[in-house]
């Protein structure tokens, strides 16, 4: 009687197992991977210390690409600096010098992760009385 009872508390416990881990699996096939966001833009005669948009990074890499540059005074650069938006003094990260964007290249400059929150890139941080153009920007993060 006793062996009768387990395998009836057995079963049970046998079907509820089978169906939570069916439940996982489909939850596991429907949850979305995790995703990179971007964006795009352009700079028209963007001044010294000119400040992009900001975005929201979870911590990852990030990646800017400036494509088609022209500056008022052909010195074929542009200084490009990640920075983090904070309350008080805004951290700097390594300033990314594009040139090869002034010969009809794309000029990258690539930043490894720095934490979550919200960040900017500033063009010739720290400069004064060149202005840039750039056709074609991204921002991958």
């Amino acid at each position: 009687m006793t062996s009768k009872h387990l395998s009836a508390l057995r079963e049970p416990g046998r079907r509820i197992a089978t169906a939570g881990l069916g439940a996982v699996a489909v939850l596991g096939i429907l949850a979305a991977p995790a995703q990179a966001s971007s964006w795009s833009s352009h700079l028209s005669g963007a001044a010294p210390g000119f400040e992009s948009r900001r975005w929201a990074d979870d911590g990852g890499p990030t990646n800017i690409n400036f494509t088609g540059c022209s500056d008022d005074y052909s010195n074929r650069g542009v200084g490009v600096t990640l920075r983090k938006d904070t309350f008080g003094p805004d951290p700097s990260y390594t300033q990314a010098y594009f040139t090869n964007c002034f010969g009809g290249g794309t000029s990258s400059g690539n930043w490894d992760g720095h934490g979550s929150g919200d960040y900017y890139f500033a063009v010739n941080y720290g400069l004064s009385g060149v202005h840039v153009w750039v056709n074609s920007l991204s921002v991958n993060y």
